[in-house]
């Protein structure tokens, strides 16, 4: 009987070379390939996740509709990166962002945006945001070498995490010392001259547990991913020129460099993170328009240390503090529009087509270069207290800080040009520090204080109940509470009732952004809010098939969107509509023989714009996920994987004469086989990816007709080794 998914696995990715190395972080003991095989689905139902509840909760009574990869399942599946992980679970998609350079967007349940802010990711439990836009990192891949397990909850969880905990959670804990066996290197190649390098171990200074790791990953993209015509197309059509890139590739390139420190005794534990990505590809362009030499380049560092006041378990009270600090500096280098480009300007010396004031010719592009240096600092008090009969409470206070200090440097716009201009040449001009750059530096401050009671009124029920208050020094408080009744009827069948409310307060962007030709910020924005009730029901039909069906219906209001500026290129911030929407995720477990695990789960959802009624677009309606797991023998081992999204609407066309064909659904199958010891502690894998090499696409905006390919067949190869 479990709340929800006992993870299956996708594909299988990476690692050939040598190194050495150290690694990071937290939780249960670690599950080896072999564990996650030999176990049955009931001692898989019985994996703990403290995302819940903020404690460590078995997932079967977890107040929560959850799910935990673990590092077992991780290794077994082959996965290279989170998205990978991430695309196992029932009911979420990765899509790919029109907005913001095809960056991943999370879609849970219909609460689908370019931004994606609305799903928070955490490590180890602290946030990982760029507060620029609200959501991730811009372009974040993260490597799964590091990761202990994944934990994820579909659906609120503001009353304990407070902000853009609104669609679903998602917390990525990185290994401790106790997690890795030795000293282990790997590496791989692939298709699109893929490559990969990792390493990781482990030892004991003194008192303290040490961990490392470090990996490696650079690719130069698939280049059959192929665009006809972007937005400058149509420029070159209107205007008489002929300088668009299209036909040509998106420009998916990327090089990341992920490293992970942990330190840990019995009362102190401390984590540094850093997180690096060079020139990345800027996917379909800032502007719709392809930008092959457009780049983005990242450095994250995050450092947090938690001390906890009385770790003697035989004490009532558990008290801890915790101190983050996250700093990401955040470099773009885009050719909005290319070589050549003739545009109409406006007085204030950015693209005006309703009312120009002149046409210049960009003799070297169209050229912006935004940065920024993003801070966010975080204090977080909690108290467990168990001194009541039946009961556990949790209290929590903290503040947190966020700012950024925006630069640019461009060829256009206020501070620029004027209008009268008629050729303009690659001479930037530097903004930083003007009311000319594309975003004011900004801050702002969070108070918060929460409370939560975990009561079990009987052996087999268990009630929760919390609360948090927010308040926010730019838009004011909000108050979100959460409720959970967990009923173990009997050994077979498991019921959940959950309600939670939950907000998201809006980006800087989306207040302040300012002379940009893509996107505009609104000060007047409200926060996102959202109300959702679940019911799930999880029930074995034996000891070797459970089932779960989770039915959920949510209430989202002032959604916040960039919604196109008449006659202008320009999208502007508003909180534009309320959202409904309903559905299920059906979910199957079932592992006929000791070797051999069958994992699916059938997600259907029906979310609506409040107002019109008409679907939201772009998310898939129905997602069907099939997993398999086959140990052949002690050595071999085989992974299968069927992935069908389908269902996606397109939003509304702006004109009858640019209505654009239906979305087509697509299936994807990837393969994984594994050699286990085929010299001493060493393991190889051979993956297939989009086995049939279907031609799969996910919706673009209008600007690119004919939506996103995504990657054609490739192959990897990995190899890993054991330093005992």
């Amino acid at each position: 009987m479990r709340a929800i998914t006992i993870k299956r696995c996708p594909l299988f990715a990476a690692v050939l070379l040598c190194s050495q190395g150290l690694l990071a972080q937290q939780s249960s003991p670690s599950a080896s390939p072999d564990d996650f095989y030999n176990l049955t689905l009931a001692e898989l139902g019985q994996v703990e996740i403290s995302i819940a509840t903020g404690n460590n909760t078995p997932i079967d009574q977890a107040p929560a509709i959850a799910t935990v990869i673990t590092a077992g399942e991780i290794q077994a599946m082959g996965a290279r990166n989170l998205n990978e992980l991430l695309e196992t679970v029932p009911g979420l998609h990765v899509a790919l962002s029109s907005l913001s350079r095809l960056d991943s967007v999370y879609s849970i349940r219909g609460i689908h945006t370019g931004f994606n802010p609305q799903v928070l990711l955490m490590m180890n439990g602290v946030p990982v945001q760029y507060n620029v836009q609200g959501g991730r990192p811009t372009l974040f891949r993260l490597p799964v070498t590091s990761i202990e397990r994944v934990e994820v909850i579909r659906g609120p969880g503001s009353a304990i995490y407070g902000a853009d905990a609104y669609a679903g959670v998602i917390n990525v804990i990185t290994k401790d010392a106790n997690a890795i066996e030795g000293t282990q290197i790997g590496g791989g190649v692939g298709s699109f001259n893929t490559r990969d390098l990792w390493l990781q171990t482990a030892t004991k200074w003194n008192d303290v547990d040490v961990a490392f790791s470090m990996a490696y990953q650079e690719s130069d993209g698939d280049d059959n991913r192929r665009v006809n015509a972007d937005l400058q197309s149509a420029l070159d059509y209107l205007l008489g020129t002929n300088v668009s890139n299209a036909p040509g590739s998106l420009s998916t390139r990327y090089s990341v460099l992920d490293t992970h420190l942990m330190l840990a005794s019995e009362q102190i534990q401390f984590n540094l993170w850093n997180w690096r990505s060079a020139d990345a590809g800027v996917g379909a362009g800032g502007a719709q328009v392809l930008d092959p030499t457009g780049r983005d380049d990242s450095n994250l560092w995050m450092g947090d240390v938690t001390y906890r006041l009385n770790p003697n378990d035989a004490d009532a009270w558990d008290n801890s503090a915790r101190v983050s600090y996250l700093h990401y500096d955040q470099k773009s280098s885009f050719t909005l529009f290319p070589v050549g480009t003739k545009l109409l300007i406006g007085q204030d010396g950015n693209i005006d087509f309703q009312n120009p004031v002149g046409m210049a010719v960009f003799t070297d592009g169209y050229i912006g270069k935004p940065s920024g240096v993003a801070e966010d600092i975080q204090l977080d008090l909690v108290s467990l207290y168990t001194g009541f009969e039946s009961h556990r409470v949790r209290f929590a206070v903290g503040s947190r800080y966020q700012s950024i200090r925006p630069e640019e440097q461009k060829n256009f716009g206020p501070g620029v040009l004027d209008g009268s201009e008629t050729i303009v040449d690659g001479t930037l001009t530097d903004v930083s520090n003007t009311d000319n750059v594309f975003l004011v530096d900004s801050s702002r401050t969070v108070k918060y204080i929460s409370l939560q009671d975990e009561w079990q009124i009987a052996n087999e029920l268990q009630f929760t109940a919390g609360v948090r208050h927010d308040d926010y020094s730019d838009f004011g408080t909000t108050t979100n509470p959460r409720m959970a009744l967990v009923w173990v009827a009997n050994d077979r069948l498991t019921t959940k009732l959950l309600y939670g409310s939950a907000f998201r307060a809006p980006s800087f962007t989306e207040q302040f952004g300012k002379n940009n030709p893509v996107v505009l910020g609104n000060p007047d924005l409200d926060p996102e809010k959202i109300d959702t009730a679940e019911i799930s029901f999880a029930y074995s039909l034996s000891k070797d098939l459970v089932t779960n069906l989770t039915l959920f219906d949510y209430s989202a209001r002032d959604m916040i969107e960039f919604v196109q500026d008449e006659f202008a290129t320009t999208k502007t911030a508003a909180n534009a509509r309320d959202q409904d929407g309903s559905g299920f995720e059906l979910e199957m477990n079932w592992k006929p023989s000791p070797r051999l695990h069958i994992a699916s789960s059938y997600a259907r959802q029906d979310a609506k714009d409040g107002d019109t009624g008409r679907a939201i677009p772009d998310a898939p309606g129905q997602q069907f996920k099939v997993d398999l797991n086959w140990e052949l023998n002690s050595n071999w081992f085989v992974h299968g994987q069927l992935n069908w999204i389908g269902d996606r609407q397109r939003a509304p066309a702006v004109a009858p004469a640019i209505e654009r064909s239906p979305i087509d659904d697509y299936a994807l199958v990837n393969l994984t086989l594994r050699r286990k010891n085929i010299m001493p502690e060493l393991d190889a894998s051979l993956v297939v990816r989009n086995l049939t090499n279907e031609d799969a696409r996910e919706p673009s905006s209008g600007e690119i007709a004919e939506d996103y390919l995504l990657e054609s067949r490739s192959f990897w190869i990995e190899l890993r080794y054991n330093f005992k």
